[in-house]
């Protein structure tokens, strides 16, 4: 139970400042009163402003708009778009799926880029296994530190207005469309999650369940996939959380990229003409998937290590 409220106490606070700091930023950048007037160089009338003022509130104080946003947010009726002029919670319904859909893939992808490297490192033996784990490091740690729009535009240049193997823009209908954005979003957190468990494998390697399944003739592929990956990737489960987060944050470079629909682009294209309701419902959206995320990867912590359910208890 102790648990289970600490979760929720932590859900809360993480909306509650993530819809704060959106909401004071994008009323610092200016008046929302041009988004809801059809954006710069609105041509309307003194009675057309007066309205639109009352309508949305924007005649109260500033911390009773504030409070209001806070109580939307609460009750998950963000209201209207301020651009849009549509319901936000519809915006919502059309572009998370795609988002989900797109960072989902990207995770699965890096772990499956991550356990690659680690089975070439566990089993690279002889005169060149030293040269083998030597070049995989380097390409994780060149992996880790790409920025994703350079890489996507390689992409772009190689795979796509080079070879023409697959399609520049990723409308969401097509799964070759998936292709260039999922890895794109998934080669720097491989690069990531496969130094982190590089060194958790090599503390499996020399303990004593691996040297005696060593002993007993088994080979190295056999050791790797039935003692070490289970000690070696629990790190990597624990951080999965901050990096579904991080694909999140990273969906609004890529599906801007590749002009594909999603909450990243939603969030910026709603930033650009302040559109308030719908930024601080696409951040609440956000902070909420991160939040069960985490969850659930903490859950998977203790699937994979009993021992930790045990010192909760204890």
């Amino acid at each position: 139970m102790r648990a289970v409220l600490a979760r929720l106490g932590s859900a809360v606070l993480v909306v509650w400042i993530t819809a704060t700091v959106v909401f004071l930023a994008l009323r610092a950048t200016g008046d929302p009163l041009e988004a809801i007037l059809g954006g710069p160089g609105s041509q309307a009338g003194p009675e057309a402003v007066a309205r639109a003022t009352q309508s949305y509130g924007l005649d109260q104080p500033f911390v009773v708009q504030y409070l209001a946003q806070l109580w939307r947010i609460a009750t998950l009726q963000f209201g209207d778009s301020y651009a849009r002029k549509q319901p936000v919670s519809e915006l919502l319904a059309e572009n998370v799926p795609p988002t989900v859909l797109l960072a989902t893939l990207a995770l699965l992808l890096a772990w499956v880029l991550a356990i690659a490297g680690l089975l070439i490192a566990a089993t690279a033996r002889g005169r060149f296994g030293g040269l083998v784990r030597s070049a995989l490091s380097g390409i994780e740690t060149v992996a880790s530190v790409v920025p994703q729009f350079f890489l996507g535009a390689v992409l772009i240049l190689v795979f796509a207005n080079g070879l023409g193997w697959l399609p520049v823009t990723s409308s969401g209908s097509s799964p070759a469309g998936l292709v260039l954005p999922v890895v794109t979003l998934a080669v720097p957190i491989a690069g990531y999650l496969a130094h982190v468990l590089h060194g958790s494998l090599a503390e499996a390697d020399a303990a004593p369940f691996a040297v005696t399944a060593r002993s007993r003739g088994a080979s190295e592929a056999r050791v790797f996939f039935r003692h070490t990956l289970r000690h070696a990737a629990l790190p990597g489960v624990a951080l999965s959380g901050w990096a579904y987060g991080s694909l999140l944050s990273g969906a609004v470079v890529v599906e801007a990229l590749f002009a594909r629909p999603g909450l990243g682009r939603l969030l910026l294209e709603a930033a650009t003409v302040r559109d308030v309701p719908v930024a601080i419902g696409v951040v609440t959206v956000i902070a909420l998937l991160y939040v069960v995320v985490m969850l659930v990867s903490s859950l998977l912590e203790h699937v994979i290590d009993p021992r930790l359910a045990k010192a909760v208890v204890a």
